[in-house]
């Protein structure tokens, strides 16, 4: 036969609240545990920033970074002749890196026979060349000297060649304006 069963079928299930005064506690923690935990969470959200891992793409850098100006001007005073470099500074500046080791064949520093044909075409022709580019060369050789000094650099550079050119003098200054 079968054994008889501990409880009774038709008795109330009994929970853990068993007083009035568990069930006013247990439905105020059903409120304020939640709310808690979602208070704190937004708090943490919020405070400060927490960058993806790996990633800065928004960080201030990078924006200045991404919208900063492609180019600026830059004004030389072309009366402050004071700033301007000789023909030996200019040639070391933007020269020398190619004409003193051949790069891409450009004529070497002092190579007498590599700069004879050169020099029968003329100062012109060659400041036209330094200022323009040619062959492998960029314009002004890729710097930012004035024609001046670029034009300078030039006779420094076809006079170790065996040419004889005056290096080119800076512009006199305007005159000021007529005096009352």
């Amino acid at each position: 036969m079968s054994a008889a069963p501990d409880h009774d079928e038709h008795s109330p299930h009994e929970g853990p609240i068993k007083t009035p005064k568990q069930l006013v506690v247990a439905v105020i923690l059903a409120f304020v545990v939640p709310i808690t935990i979602i208070v704190l969470l937004a708090q943490y959200v919020s405070s400060g920033a927490k960058p993806a891992a790996g990633s800065e793409g928004l960080a201030a850098k990078a924006t200045e970074q991404r919208i900063a100006p492609v180019a600026a001007v830059q004004v030389k005073d072309a009366a402050d002749t004071a700033a301007l470099k000789n023909g030996a500074d200019a040639f070391k500046a933007q020269c020398a890196v190619c004409h003193e080791a051949g790069v891409a064949g450009a004529p070497k520093f002092g190579d007498a026979a590599a700069w004879a044909p050169r020099i029968t075409a003329g100062y012109d022709a060659l400041l036209t060349s330094a200022l323009k580019g040619k062959g492998a060369m960029a314009a002004q050789g890729g710097g930012d000297l004035s024609d001046l000094e670029i034009g300078r650099a030039v006779v420094h550079l076809a006079n170790a060649g065996g040419a004889k050119f005056e290096e080119p003098k800076a512009a006199a200054p305007a005159a000021s304006a007529a005096s009352n």
